[in-house]
């Protein structure tokens, strides 16, 4: 990392009582939490969008049989 992000990095880290290490575990953290949900968020937004869609592809109805598909 370059020097700048390493000194605001110092800072943050200074002005919350903790260690940098520490400081960047907890962006991780927070980082991780948010893009997981957002992930999931818009997975579903998705199959809501594409539900139709996925059903007359791939069928609805798992023991229909009329195009052949089993």
């Amino acid at each position: 990392m370059d020097e700048g992000t390493a000194r605001a990095a110092r800072e943050r880290a200074g002005a919350r009582g903790m260690s940098v290490n520490r400081y960047i575990e907890e962006l991780v953290r927070q980082d991780t939490g948010e893009v997981g949900h957002t992930f999931v968020e818009a997975a579903a937004d998705f199959m809501k969008q594409y539900e139709a869609v996925f059903a007359e592809e791939f069928g609805g109805d798992r023991e229909d049989t009329s195009e052949g598909r089993h």
